[in-house]
């Protein structure tokens, strides 16, 4: 795996912020398709209709009465995930791997009670993690349980695949591992890893920690080099059917591959970080441009995919 400095990937075409929110997401992405980007409840149940598949619905609670019903949904389960419909960055997301006895056990390893899940759903239910600290919708899925070949490559967090993606073309990717430091959520700015992934094939580039080159996972020790992602371009057609579902014309769509499921929609992005661009060593810019001067562009998400696997492979 090369490393390219930031100078140079200026040079290469790097998307800054100030453009990325002026040329492309004021420019490409209509308000009227925020709130349901921004609401997870409402994602699910828009993208099911155009065949992309989210983790299992197990019950949503919408007021505060509904809690009660949660201790009896969840008496049998030994797993589950309880999410703020409407939170972002992984505010409010509770993960459950494990039951013993009254006590839940959370993915990090601690113990908490039915009551104190109770409790954090009516703190949901407020408004705690919403984004603009309005009432929200909690809603409480199967747990994701990562294929091994991956899973062995985070620190207890599932690892999960965000791909840009710009007017239905998927333009670039990368896997996110969580991390000690990022307390096993895969949230780049907390410290998770960033391995880069060739568009061609789902072949790791080049991984950053921090914005920093490194080659080792921090806490697995395993070497990021030679990772290959199964199922690549049916995850980059679901990330393409995204366009067609919300209208967004530029979106960040974060996938993960279930060891029952396969590639399951975690959720969208209406305002995609840039990180991408030093996980894979290269910018965005030239591709987002390959895309706008198409004479004519492709009908199908299958199609755009295609495209896109012939158009962006990355060689460094």
């Amino acid at each position: 795996m090369g490393w390219i400095s930031p100078f140079k990937l200026n040079q290469l075409g790097m998307l800054n912020m100030n453009r990325r929110n002026v040329d492309y997401i004021a420019r490409y992405n209509s308000r009227s398709s925020y709130p349901m980007v921004d609401n997870k409840l409402k994602t699910k149940l828009v993208v099911a209709e155009y065949d992309v598949r989210t983790p299992k619905l197990l019950q949503i609670v919408r007021q505060q009465h509904e809690i009660s019903h949660f201790r009896e949904m969840a008496e049998d389960l030994d797993g589950f995930a309880i999410k703020p419909a409407k939170g972002s960055g992984g505010k409010g997301i509770t993960v459950i791997t494990g039951r013993d006895d009254d006590e839940y056990i959370k993915a990090s390893g601690s113990r908490v009670s039915s009551s104190h899940l109770e409790r954090h759903l009516s703190n949901i239910l407020a408004g705690l993690y919403s984004l603009a600290g309005t009432p929200d919708v909690a809603i409480v899925e199967n747990l994701v349980e990562s294929i091994p070949e991956l899973a062995k490559y985070s620190f207890q967090g599932v690892p999960d695949i965000r791909i840009v993606v710009f007017q239905g073309y998927p333009v670039m990717a990368m896997l996110r591992l969580a991390t000690k430091a990022s307390d096993g959520k895969a949230n780049l700015h907390q410290g998770a890893v960033g391995v880069g992934l060739n568009i061609a094939n789902g072949r790791s580039l080049n991984a950053v920690q921090f914005n920093r080159p490194i080659t080792l996972h921090p806490d697995t020790g395993l070497a990021l080099e030679n990772l290959l992602i199964d199922d690549w371009q049916e995850m980059l057609v679901m990330a393409s059917r995204c366009y067609e579902a919300t209208g967004l014309g530029y979106m960040g769509v974060d996938l993960v591959v279930d060891v029952n499921e396969g590639p399951l929609l975690l959720e969208l992005n209406a305002r995609p970080g840039l990180a991408i661009q030093m996980a894979n060593g290269r910018g965005l810019l030239p591709r987002l441009r390959q895309i706008e001067a198409l004479r004519r562009t492709h009908f199908t998400p299958e199609e755009r995919a295609a495209f896109a696997m012939d158009t962006f492979t990355s060689q460094i």
